[in-house]
Order: C-alpha cells, then sequence, then structure tokens
C-alpha cells in the first residue's frame, strides 16, 4: 500500500475524531499522497483472552479465524508508509474496540522478545511512523492523554512503530464544536498537508522521516 492509513478508532459514524482524519485527509490529498479512511468498527475483532498461545513460535493467534479481522488490520498498518489514529477519549481512554485491537498485539510483543534473546532486540518489522489525532469532550484535565499515549506508545513499539506527531484536542464532544472552530479544522488540513508532501517525497524509497 502506498496510501497513508487513517484509521478510524470511534464506535462513532461521524463523530468528531472521524472529521479530524477527513480534514487531516484533505491536507494529505492537496499535497498529492493517496489517504485510506478506514473506520476499524467494520471489523470484525474478538477480545484477547490471555491463553499465552502467542508466546510460542511462530507466535500466531488462536483468535484469527471464524471471520476475526484483527490480522488483516495489522497487515495494512505495516504495508501503510504513514499511519493516523484517529480517536477520540473516554474516561481517560481509548474506545473499546480499540483497545480490543490493541490487546491482541499482544503476539508482537512476544515475538519481539524473542527476537532480543536471539538478535539483541533486532526488530522484524520495518520502521513505521505513525501519528495520533486524540479528542476529548472534557475542556480540562492536565492528563487528559497520558493514559492514551502511553497505551498506544506501547501497543507501537513491538511493531516498530512509534509516534512521530500528535494532536490532542480538547472540548470537542460533537462535530458542531469543531465545526465552530475554523482555525481548527484548517491547522488539522495544514498537518495533512505537511504529511502528504513528507510522505511524496519520501515515496522513491519508502522512508518518512
Amino acid at each position: 500500500m502506498n496510501r497513508i492509513l487513517a484509521l478510524l478508532c470511534s464506535p462513532r459514524p461521524d463523530g468528531v475524531s472521524d472529521n479530524l482524519a477527513r480534514l487531516f485527509a484533505e491536507g494529505a490529498v492537496e499535497a498529492g499522497a493517496g489517504v485510506r479512511l478506514e473506520p476499524l468498527r467494520r471489523y470484525a475483532i474478538a477480545p484477547c483472552i490471555g491463553c499465552g498461545a502467542c508466546s510460542r513460535p511462530p507466535h500466531n493467534c488462536v483468535l484469527a479465524k471464524n471471520g476475526d479481522q484483527a490480522e488483516e488490520l495489522f497487515s495494512l498498518l505495516q504495508a501503510a508508509p504513514l499511519v493516523l489514529l484517529a480517536a477520540p477519549v473516554y474516561f481517560y481512554a481509548l474506545p473499546a474496540r480499540f483497545k480490543a485491537f490493541i490487546d491482541r498485539g499482544q503476539r508482537f510483543w512476544a515475538a519481539r522478545s524473542q527476537a532480543d534473546a536471539a538478535k539483541g532486540g533486532e526488530s522484524l518489522l520495518p520502521p513505521k511512523p505513525v501519528l495520533a489525532a486524540l479528542a476529548a469532550g472534557r475542556p480540562r484535565g492536565g492528563q487528559l492523554f497520558n493514559g492514551a499515549l502511553l497505551t498506544l506508545k506501547y501497543f507501537l513499539a513491538p511493531q516498530n512503530a512509534r509516534i512521530q506527531d500528535t494532536r490532542l484536542l480538547r472540548g470537542l464532544d460533537k462535530p458542531e464544536d469543531l465545526w465552530a472552530r475554523p482555525a481548527v479544522c484548517d491547522a488539522l488540513r495544514v498537518w495533512g498537508r505537511h504529511w502528504g508532501e513528507r510522505v511524496t517525497a519520501r515515496a522513491k524509497d519508502g522512508r518518512v522521516e
């Protein structure tokens, strides 16, 4: 995949975080980059049951069957030159379906642990730049996004991915709150153009820095 992947992680169609991603995508497309908007809510993802099967080589998940689509999503993340994770924050945390997907990343931790022992920590996956756009209805709170960002950091780490940039927006309970802030909307488009330009500039060698 040579398009930016924007993963829409809200259970609510056309909610605030969906629209954050769309504004970003508008800017990225203006810069000549392709963008795939992919709603996580369309995917069937069984929750991790902590069985430990993935701790043994080849570190596959026993839930990856009977229509479960977690592996399909992981493949999309790994194939994209850049990933945008757009999500709301509920009670200082990420939404349930998104967290279920994150928990399925346990198999990457298991694989990395083996790599650490065998190869001195050499990753089995290519580096992946990730962006995060998080929105909260609460207008204040010094640690409002801390839990979500830590969760994302350690979800991404064993996949050799890390967050390069963020947009953390407060006081956005509904899309109308976003549209009432045209400067924020414009800034999200500019953000998309910036990263779209970087993706197109690095398309030949497959890197985004």
